[in-house]
């Protein structure tokens, strides 16, 4: 589809503008979630399957995702293409203006914080292991850990740290 001008911010807000294709993205980019029924139920802003079928289409006719179809009865399983790969810095970005003009959750927010602290070195390493995972191109050994490693383990603590918070503290017994 041909932007309606030759403007570079045009034709990116009209691929990726829509606020469900985004967050479309964002789910397989983060969450690993690949599949419709996964992508519909672990999704926390409860996109409507309507609308999730439609922003799916969408992303694979713009070429930032492909579907396989396994067939009748099966679950398809939709890649990221190496477009869809390149939006991890438009991710981060718009993670680190949401952080700072957005009340966000701290559990939410840890990986947005993660990523724009890393900067382009901890995005390329992503866009290296999705490379890997969706599009079967073997990420180069840099010797640090995976970034999707560290961003589970960052979403991971925040969540501990919340309940840890929220647990009634403990009672003093009488004398």
């Amino acid at each position: 589809m041909e932007p309606r001008s030759g403007c570079a911010i045009n034709a990116a807000v009209e691929a990726l503008g829509d606020r469900w294709s985004l967050i479309v993205l964002r789910d397989v980019i983060f969450g690993n979630r690949r599949h419709f029924r996964e992508l519909l139920a672990r999704n926390d802003e409860g996109i409507a399957s309507n609308i999730l079928s439609s922003r799916l289409k969408a992303l694979v006719a713009g070429g930032l995702l492909t579907h396989e179809d396994a067939g009748r009865g099966r679950r398809g399983t939709y890649s990221l293409t190496e477009a869809g790969i390149r939006t991890v810095p438009v991710m981060a970005a718009l993670g680190t203006w949401g952080l700072a003009h957005r009340p966000t959750s701290y559990e939410l927010g840890v990986r947005a914080q993660l990523l724009e602290d890393g900067g382009p070195e901890l995005w390329n390493d992503l866009m290296d292991e999705l490379r890997e995972l969706h599009l079967g191109i073997p990420r180069p050994d840099t010797g640090r850990p995976r970034a999707s490693e560290l961003l589970r383990a960052a979403y991971e603590r925040a969540v501990a740290e919340k309940e840890k918070a929220s647990e009634p503290s403990p009672r003093v017994r009488g004398r």
